[in-house]
């Protein structure tokens, strides 16, 4: 049997601190469909640490070798 991993949501600031990018580029990337959407919860919007962990390991598979 297959341990499930956990998720969570995450706040704005800590998908900043993990991808190393500011706000205005995050949000730039999301109209263009280049970064994970965020899950709103009323006003507030939160991201899956999952999606956001995947999409680093994605682009880290795209850099030249």
């Amino acid at each position: 049997m297959s341990q499930k991993q956990l998720d969570r949501l995450i706040k704005i600031e800590e998908v900043i601190s993990q991808v190393g990018m500011g706000r205005t580029k995050i949000y730039g990337m999301l109209q263009f469909e280049e970064f994970p959407e965020p899950i709103k919860l009323g006003r507030y919007s939160r991201w899956s640490q999952l999606e956001i962990q995947e999409w680093i390991e994605e682009q880290k598979g795209k850099r030249a070798d």
